[in-house]
Order: structure tokens, then sequence, then C-alpha cells
């Protein structure tokens, strides 16, 4: 994450703006599944009027399909400790283009999407704290309430 980041969502979470959220996680990793969670609920709720895509991870196509929307949330777990037991986050595009085999971060999608297509979408990252790691099915309970509350801030918002 490139950006300072904070505890409030942004006010405009819930607006009509062409929006996307990148789900990034693997559910079948314990609290590694938080992004697909999030999503998840976020789908159920039926008051989110963008477009949700689940990710294992980020990819090089990811910025092709960014580049049409005018806001992308990309929304993950994470291994820190955060206030509050999570963090919003504004993206910028990273200074160097990096490629791993592994993982891209926001701030390369948004890099390429910039130089490739001059797109250029408000972005933000949600990261949301999560504490077990392993193969098994489902969050921690830690994890849950993290997730809860990061529910509770947007319920508000609306």
């Amino acid at each position: 994450m490139n950006a300072s980041a904070n505890h409030q969502a942004p006010d405009t979470f819930w607006t009509l703006k062409p929006t996307i959220l990148l789900a990034i996680g693997n559910n079948g990793r314990e609290d590694d599944g938080l992004g697909w969670a999030f999503g998840e609920w976020l789908e159920r709720s039926g008051h989110f009027a963008g477009d949700i895509e689940l990710r294992y991870q980020l990819q090089i196509e990811d910025a092709e399909l960014i580049r049409h929307y005018q806001r992308v949330i990309f929304v993950d777990a994470s291994k820190a400790r955060l206030p509050n037991g999570f963090t919003w986050q504004r993206e910028t595009p990273a200074a160097e283009v990096a490629f791993s085999t592994h993982a891209l971060s926001p701030g390369t999608i948004l890099r390429l999407a910039a130089d490739i297509y001059d797109a250029h979408p408000e972005a933000w990252t949600l990261a949301i704290a999560g504490e077990h790691w392993e193969l098994a099915m489902g969050l921690s309970e830690t994890a849950a309430h993290h997730l809860k509350m990061v529910q509770q801030q947007l319920e508000e918002l609306r």
C-alpha cells in the first residue's frame, strides 16, 4: 500500500459511480478468505451498484479490466495488526512496474492501466486483519469480528 491509511471508508462508497471491487483471497486458507467473504457479503446486500470480481491474486489482465471503471476497490486480508481490525487506504499508481511470478500490487495494476490504457480510476484498498492462514475452510473468530466491523461501518454510510 502506498498512500496514507485511515479507518474511514470513502464517504462515496455507495454512490452510483461506475465501480469494480476486486476481492482478493482464498477461502481454502482460513483468514485469507476475508476478501472473498467481504465481496460475497456486499453482493448479498443488494446495495452495491458496482461489479464484484473474486481473485486469488491480481494479474496483469486486471489493468485492462479496471480501465472501464471510474473507481476500483481492492479488498484483501492482511497479516498486519490494524487498528480496529481494518484500514482503508487511497491507492496511487506505483512508481515502477514490478513483475513477479506470484502477485502484483494494486499500485502496479494502476500503473499498467495508466501506461497502457491512459486510465486513471480513483482507487482504494481495504485491508482486513486476519490471524490464521492454514489450509482450512472458514474464518477465525477474530477475522470474522474484523469483517463485521467493516460491514457495520459501511451500513452506517448508507
